[in-house]
């Protein structure tokens, strides 16, 4: 079998976790959790990072100090994993689910100046939805497959209606707008470490700020909100939302090898580039001014479902892309802003093909060479 995406463990991550087992620090409590922290928050260019259990915690944990209340809106885009728009509801809020672009699928930044142009009104307090006079108090862009929407024109946008921005930027640890990394746009990004991430704690998350208060915060609330050091004492409502030190010993050993992994991303993605360019394939178009990290590679074409059967029928793992938000029956009767439906297009034509950074040469030319064999009239 050839793995979609499996974690690359190439480094100090034996040496690190027996180290923990060692000296017995294993639960939520020790060095590496600290140093994983200040690592991924260095790397992206943020002043603080808090380490949780996993990137949807980390999404969950940032609305709610972001100051998303009961029966609120957050916009979302309608393609995305559903950890993004389960976060929301954790919040007892609502998303308004806006449509990608076709090229990029991301984000439709047409389709979202419209309605908050058209369908929103700007009040003294916020702003607020004309339909039923709900306030949408945040925005959260997500970064699908480490690309970005164009990140100026987003933030023009919603800074002019005053909205909180919490970027799911879980796909994108590496990725650039204009020299400027994912997650540090807003006032809370938010990264996962799933182990098909590009580096992985098994499991895990971190949220970064530039805010030493909302930082701290963000620690409170993750850690049951335990107010003192001995007693138990919990001053609000909290969350067992901690990363264990043995997990973070792990991303640690993963976060040197950081650089290593994306310039393999980039060699993967330049090779399915070059052999599968034709005219029963696109690909993802990167938003200009993105350096993007290659996570996932994906491609689009009208034969998904044939590749899809040939692919996993040869011992190669495929797999389609997410189901929009808007056709998940838990999310069907929430707001849906679109003009022809992008999403659908999107979902029921793309593909994602193996790109592990371990994946060998003779690998991807097996999957290439399944993929052409596969294709009906091909160029």
């Amino acid at each position: 079998m050839i793995p979609l995406s499996i974690p690359h463990l190439n480094g100090n991550e034996w040496k690190y976790i027996k180290d923990c087992l060692d000296t017995n620090w294993i639960s939520s409590v020790g060095s590496y959790v600290t140093a994983f922290e200040e690592k991924v928050a260095a790397f992206v260019g943020a002043k603080y990072g808090v380490a949780t259990s996993n990137g949807t915690a980390a999404l969950h944990i940032s609305l709610l100090l972001a100051g998303v209340e009961n029966d609120d809106y957050v916009i979302a885009p309608n393609i995305t994993f559903i950890a993004s728009i389960n976060s929301i509801k954790y919040c007892n809020a609502d998303p308004i689910l806006i449509d990608v672009d076709a090229s990029t699928w991301q984000m439709d930044l047409d389709v979202l100046e419209d309605f908050l142009a058209n369908q929103t009104i700007l009040k003294k307090d916020g702003l607020y939805l004309k339909s039923d006079n709900r306030r949408i108090k945040a925005i959260m862009p997500v970064h699908v497959l480490g690309n970005m929407v164009d990140m100026k024109r987003f933030m023009d946008i919603v800074q002019t209606y005053h909205l909180e921005v919490v970027e799911d930027a879980t796909e994108a640890l590496g990725s650039y707008y204009d020299g400027q990394h994912a997650g540090t746009f807003g006032r809370f990004g938010c990264f996962s470490f799933n182990g098909n991430k590009i580096i992985t704690t098994g499991g895990g998350g971190v949220i970064v700020t530039n805010d030493e208060v909302l930082a701290k915060k963000a620690k409170h609330l993750t850690t049951q909100a335990k107010a003192d050091r001995m007693e138990y004492i919990h001053d609000e409502i909290g969350y067992n939302y901690r990363l264990v030190n043995v997990l973070a010993a792990m991303g640690v050993a993963q976060m040197e090898q950081l650089s290593d992994i994306l310039k393999r991303k980039q060699e993967i993605a330049d090779f399915y580039y070059q052999h599968l360019k034709n005219d029963h394939i696109d690909f993802q178009e990167i938003t200009s001014n993105v350096d993007t990290n290659q996570w996932l590679f994906t491609i689009k074409t009208m034969q998904q479902k044939v590749l899809l059967k040939s692919l996993n029928e040869n011992a190669i793992q495929a797999r389609p892309f997410w189901k929009p938000m808007n056709q998940l029956r838990m999310f069907k009767n929430d707001l849906y802003i679109q003009q022809k439906d992008i999403s659908n297009e999107v979902y029921q034509n793309c593909l994602s093909i193996p790109c592990s950074a371990g994946i060998t040469t003779e690998e991807l030319s097996t999957v290439v060479r399944v993929i052409k064999s596969s294709l009906i009239n091909p160029t």
